[in-house]
């Protein structure tokens, strides 16, 4: 089975818990603290594995968590790092925030690594809170979160050429005779479910690689038919070869058909336009082939190179190839995103609004629940076993406004105040 999209969870690493600890030898009085801090949370990292071709290992594990960093130890004792845990997918994976829907990478070259969820850093142990005024600190910070989020990955197959056109007009056999692919090759329409890869060589010794893809139809862009769910394999072709039944076996008009499929190529994405294209007249040994020829010529208005061809006789196929191979040596690499020029190098700051701290609002029964992903993060980096760390984190509250931002809500003595899926009293 060929899958070429799926949706995944990415969780990095928690930081290792920061220790309590103080020293105890025979002949050190007073020794003070000595709790190591904890190790970092393993990053989860996708790495472009050549041997790969589709997505299809994603179909069965869905969850990716990366480990969590070792928890700090007495005598200053650090805990280890968690190693990061490599994620392998195919060449010409994009990867897609879930969330926002903004590309986030786009990964080609085999062995190319891109961090998407990063570990969290490890908790401080007490021997970083040791000051004048508090010696001997029995403060110790839990671990940071790792970052989690869900990413789409799609794959866009790494062809220099594409074979597009109606069903049934020959794509997979042109493919099957120019290289040692062997597509599923039938007299109905659909027969190829999936795209297929095949290296063409020249007889003067240039390679290219050529994807058939499959059948289109009119509504192809909307979902229709198979071509939706393929259309995005396109995008990375250099060269469009459009295969045309020129002998119109199913009775339908050749010309008309090139009109459709560039059409269905045009809304899918405009800047499919941009690439260069060879009309491949296909069945040219089939009854009334040349008749249709003439009048699809007398039609054409555009400047566009047509290949007369018999992809069964493999008549014309030299030619055909050749003028391929010509033309990919002059046509660039089509970006998939706009991207700065690797060879300058800016840095671009954008004015955003800093997210707020934290917010509050208040449920149907009175209680008032406090949110916020920097108030969040704090709570789950308290160690509440021990009084020392929570009259901190009720500081750090503080500092922040969350008690004042409560009385002008109207909180009283003895309200409730949730925080994730703990409760609190508020006292005034």
């Amino acid at each position: 089975m060929f899958v070429d999209q799926v949706k995944i969870y990415v969780k990095g690493g928690d930081g290792g818990n920061g220790m309590v600890a103080f020293r105890r030898e025979k002949y050190v009085p007073k020794g003070g603290p000595a709790g190591g801090d904890g190790g970092k949370g393993g990053d989860v990292v996708f790495v472009v594995d050549e041997g790969l071709r589709t997505l299809m290992d994603f179909r069965y594990q869905r969850h990716f968590k990366a480990a969590k960093g070792e928890n700090g130890m007495s005598k200053n004792q650090h805990g280890r790092n968690a190693e990061d845990l490599i994620v392998k997918v195919p060449p010409g994976t994009v990867v897609i925030d879930d969330e926002t829907k903004q590309v986030i990478a786009d990964l080609t070259e085999n062995g190319q690594r891109f961090v998407v969820a990063k570990g969290g850093r490890g908790g401080r142990g007490n021997t970083r809170f040791a000051t004048p005024a508090n010696p001997a600190p029995e403060i110790a910070e839990n671990g940071e979160p790792g970052e989690e989020r869900y990413v789409i990955l799609e794959l866009k197959l790494l062809a220099d050429v594409g074979l597009v056109g109606f069903p049934s007009v020959g794509k997979s056999t042109l493919l099957s005779v120019v290289s040692a692919a062997k597509p599923k090759i039938a007299d109905y329409h659909f027969t190829t479910l999936v795209p297929n890869l095949g290296v063409v060589e020249t007889e003067d010794g240039r390679s290219f690689v050529m994807a058939d893809l499959p059948g289109l139809i009119e509504g192809a862009h909307q979902g229709v038919g198979l071509g939706h769910q393929f259309l995005r394999h396109i995008e990375r072709t250099r060269v469009i070869v459009h295969v045309i039944d020129m002998a119109a076996i199913e009775g339908r008009d050749p010309y008309e058909d090139y009109l459709v499929i560039n059409e269905e190529l045009k809304q899918y994405n405009l800047r499919l336009t941009e690439r260069p294209q060879i009309i491949v007249a296909n069945k040219m040994d089939m009854p009334n082939a040349e008749e249709n020829l003439k009048a699809f010529k007398e039609k054409l208005q555009e400047d566009v190179p047509i290949f007369p061809i018999s992809a069964i006789t493999r008549q014309g196929l030299r030619d055909l190839l050749f003028a391929i191979a010509d033309l990919l040596e002059t046509t660039p690499e089509f970006p998939l995103h706009e991207v700065e020029e690797p060879a300058v190098q800016r840095v671009v700051y954008k004015l955003e609004k800093e997210a707020p701290a934290f917010t509050i609002t208040r449920d149907s029964d009175g209680t008032f629940i406090v949110s916020g992903e920097k108030v969040e993060k704090l709570f789950k980096m308290t160690d509440f076993s021990r009084e020392e760390s929570i009259r901190r984190f009720a500081r750090q509250l503080r500092a922040m406004g969350v008690d004042d931002a409560l009385r002008e809500r109207g909180a009283k003595d003895g309200d409730i105040v949730k925080l994730l899926d703990y409760e609190f009293e508020f006292i005034d």
